[in-house]
């Protein structure tokens, strides 16, 4: 059934007008005179039919005719699949060209993803290089003020030295003072007593000197030993900074081992983008290459066209000779 409005006496009027031009009334050429409407195969059966009822009064262009039309009808095939060759080519080439450019951009995004990660691992880096630092300046620093806290000690311990020294000076003394009031007592009782007294106002002198030497040794003592727990707390402070620089350290190298790894990775991402950018240039000139050969084939098909238009118009002409 024809579409548009095409039927078996409008493709017989387009028939006739281009016969009256001279022209041979191809399938194209009937439905460019139709005005580009119609389907190419009604109007192919209805030539056939319009042809089935001209006369053949001889059999030479009857012959000619049929050729003519198998020709035609070969030419008109040979067309089709070309235009359908060319059209698979061109959507296979586009959905290829459609993969490898989602390839290419998933790719880039994974190229880029490794550049982020290696930025984020290069920052936290930078990071932990300045926490090292800060950690080992102040190692460094409760290490000067250990050393410090140490002479301080030493100075402590000897000036307590000192104090027992005297303390021992001062009971020597006290002893010898007491021999000679004993013998003193022998001789005269005043004189004993004026000892006595003066020996006693000694010995009470001699006890608060002692007993100002014991405070000031009880306080030495005691900012010795809290000088003694000072140490040991800077003392565990300092192993535990020792461990944390350990562990940062540790980290360290772990995060060189990452920061290789994604050099590595960014590398593989690069070339198989350069593969991918390879292969969708081989797809481009294998397409540029049966477009070629498309475009031959339809020149081949022009050209057997026009010496199938030059030998039906020679048919004509001898046909007309002949009736005349």
């Amino acid at each position: 059934m024809a579409r548009g409005g095409i039927n078996k006496a409008v493709v017989q009027q387009a028939r006739q007008a281009l016969l009256a031009r001279g022209e041979h009334p191809s399938i194209d050429a009937v439905r460019i005179e139709l005005g580009n409407t119609g389907s190419k195969t009604t109007i192919h059966r209805y030539l056939k039919e319009l042809e089935s009822q001209q006369p053949t009064s001889r059999g030479t262009p009857g012959l000619s005719a049929q050729l003519g039309g198998l020709v035609e009808q070969l030419a008109e095939q040979l067309h089709e699949e070309a235009q359908v060759r060319i059209r698979d080519a061109e959507a296979a080439f586009q959905a290829q060209r459609e993969q490898l450019q989602v390839q290419l951009q998933l790719a880039q995004q994974a190229l880029a993803a490794a550049h982020q990660q290696l930025q984020i691992q290069a920052s936290a880096l930078a990071g932990e290089s300045e926490k090292l630092r800060s950690t080992q300046s102040t190692l460094q620093a409760e290490q000067l003020r250990s050393a410090s806290l140490n002479q301080a000690l030493g100075e402590l311990q000897v000036r307590l030295d000192d104090k027992n020294e005297q303390v021992r000076s001062l009971e020597e003394k006290h002893r010898h003072a007491r021999d000679a009031l004993e013998h003193d007592r022998a001789a005269t009782r005043e004189q004993c007593e004026q000892e006595q007294r003066r020996h006693e106002a000694q010995v009470q002198q001699l006890q608060m000197e002692l007993r100002q030497l014991q405070q000031g040794m009880i306080v030495r003592q005691e900012e010795a030993t809290r000088l003694h727990r000072d140490n040991e707390r800077l003392l565990g402070e300092h192993r535990q900074a020792v461990e944390q620089r350990n562990v940062l350290d540790a980290q360290l190298e772990q995060r060189d081992a990452q920061v290789q790894g994604l050099r590595a990775i960014l590398a593989q991402a690069q070339g198989a983008s350069d593969e991918m950018r390879r292969q969708l240039e081989s797809q481009a000139a294998q397409l540029e290459h049966k477009r070629e050969l498309c475009t031959e084939q339809a020149r081949q098909l022009e050209n057997l066209q026009g010496r199938l238009d030059a030998r039906t118009a020679v048919v004509g002409v001898r046909g007309a000779s002949d009736g005349c």
